[in-house]
């Protein structure tokens, strides 16, 4: 049913079914992530802290929808790379909410909103070509 939705969205945008899934399985995953970190910020913690721990939650939920769903890909040896991507988007997470905070920006809500949105595009590019990466189909033959 979910491959012929976005299927169906594919061809009627023009948009890569590739894409079409990210954009819903990437909203499912910003849409968790986001969860979990406004309940820490409402549990009191600071944000850093809260990105941290929604970053960790999120991992283990990610890998699997992006792997499975996104990219066709269910290799678990994956995840190792899958952890450096994500501590590079948790690193880049802290930064936009160091930089907007310190603009001034006092809604916590709002500034996790915005970065989630920034943070989840670069996701998708470092996940497609770093993580997830086809290879070229002569490799794949030689390495069976």
């Amino acid at each position: 049913m979910f491959a012929k939705c976005c299927g169906f969205i594919s061809r009627l945008t023009h948009l890569p079914e590739e894409f079409i899934r990210f954009l819903i399985i990437g909203t499912l995953n910003t849409a968790f992530a986001y969860g979990v970190y406004s309940l820490f910020i409402f549990a009191g913690l600071h944000y850093a802290l809260a990105v941290f721990l929604s970053t960790v939650i999120g991992i283990f939920f990610s890998f699997k929808t992006f792997g499975n769903f996104v990219f066709a890909n269910p290799d678990n040896r994956l995840i190792f790379k899958f952890f450096a991507v994500y501590a590079l988007c948790y690193l880049l997470n802290v930064g936009i909410l160091r930089l907007l905070t310190g603009a001034g920006m006092e809604n916590l809500y709002l500034a996790g909103l915005i970065s989630s949105f920034l943070v989840a595009m670069v996701s998708f590019f470092l996940n497609k070509f770093v993580v997830f990466k086809k290879e070229p189909e002569k490799q794949r033959e030689i390495k069976n």
